[in-house]
């Protein structure tokens, strides 16, 4: 269905779609841009051009969803992630964890949120409640989707025919980074730690 979509109404296609799965609703861009990064390879469509219009489709859903976290009371908000969010696929815990990586990482979650699991498409939310700057939101989210629609359209160009296949690689990809980031988290609370136990150490000891 994805597929005919993007063969039928190519760019048009590709800009709703990337629209729509940042604005909440399950459509995944592990389809939508390598299928269009494969067109691109076969001369149907321009990979730069795959490339713009799906950022930018990112962009838009983001700032859709931005919007609804910024009017919506958070009381309400998981109100209505409790009733309707099964049909979207998105849970209650997503959502949590969307705002613990707000609350503790900021604007840069924006960023980095676009190629991990879980959290990619619903960081916006709590964006929004959190008041953060627009600006600054839509260049981090712009970069972030910048590199999640280049990564994914460029293997689907460089797979071909195969690029049915870059689901998995994407997945492996996804949780090695999520992977990383907490090892890189983890490490910087243990240094943390270390130091106030010094500093407290030298304290006593002065």
């Amino acid at each position: 269905m994805l597929t005919h979509l993007i063969q039928t109404f190519g760019y048009l296609a590709i800009f709703v779609l990337m629209t729509l799965e940042s604005a909440l609703l399950p459509i995944p861009s592990e389809i939508t841009m390598p299928f269009a990064g494969y067109l691109a390879r076969q001369g149907t469509l321009i990979l730069w051009v795959v490339i713009l219009v799906g950022t930018v489709g990112n962009l838009v859903g983001s700032l859709a969803a931005y919007y609804l976290g910024h009017v919506i009371e958070e009381r309400a908000l998981i109100g209505w992630i409790r009733r309707y969010g099964k049909y979207l696929l998105i849970r209650e815990a997503d959502y949590h964890r969307g705002v613990a990586w707000f609350a503790k990482y900021g604007g840069p979650a924006a960023f980095f949120s676009r190629i991990l699991p879980g959290v990619r498409t619903y960081l916006s939310l709590p964006a929004g409640m959190f008041e953060m700057n627009l600006v600054k939101f839509s260049v981090y989210t712009f970069a972030g989707s910048l590199l999640w629609s280049g990564f994914l359209a460029w293997i689907g160009y460089k797979l071909g025919g195969q690029w049915g296949s870059v689901g998995s690689l994407v997945r492996i990809l996804e949780y090695a980074v999520g992977a990383g980031v907490v090892l890189a988290v983890a490490y910087y609370l243990y240094r943390r730690l270390g130091n106030r136990r010094r500093v407290g150490t030298n304290r006593l000891g002065s």
